[in-house]
């Protein structure tokens, strides 16, 4: 997975600090002008990336096919093309997303895990070798005949 700005810049400054001294004013100013230089640089590649590309009909629309972006090994984010293991609430968030709006948006239903089946199946197996489905169904028994 590519590193984020910020550990981009970080990285940068440590390389600085380590070959001259440099007071802590110095020190925030080069955090502060290194991040907004690889900012700049990143939206300058994605409007290139944009303005290259052909037009496309609507902006919103996916790449993929909402029900082939859940895969074996893992998931595809609708909104940016990204690969992970977990959509995370983090990551939905940097759409202005939350899990119930994503999945509404992209017609997954309110049960659909976002993640990977693998690891959805190895939650499952787990949970079933530590008795939860038994048990919630006793907790549910017992709800109802109060």
């Amino acid at each position: 997975m590519s590193k984020t700005l910020v550990e981009m810049t970080a990285e940068i400054i440590q390389s600085q600090i380590s070959s001259k001294q440099m007071s802590t004013d110095e020190i925030k100013t080069a955090l502060n002008d290194t991040f907004q230089a690889l900012k700049s640089l990143q939206d300058a590649e994605t409007y290139c990336i944009i303005d290259t590309a052909e037009p496309a009909e609507s902006t919103a629309a996916p790449t993929l096919d909402p029900k082939k972006s859940i895969q074996k090994n893992k998931i595809v984010c609708l909104e940016c093309g990204q690969e992970f293991k977990m959509l995370s609430p983090k990551h939905l968030r940097s759409h202005d997303l939350d899990s119930k709006s994503y999945r509404k948006k992209y017609g997954f239903s309110a049960r659909q895990p976002l993640c990977a089946k693998s690891l959805s199946e190895k939650r499952s197996a787990s949970g079933k070798e530590r008795g939860i489905p038994e048990n919630l169904k006793k907790a549910i028994a017992a709800r109802t005949k109060k």
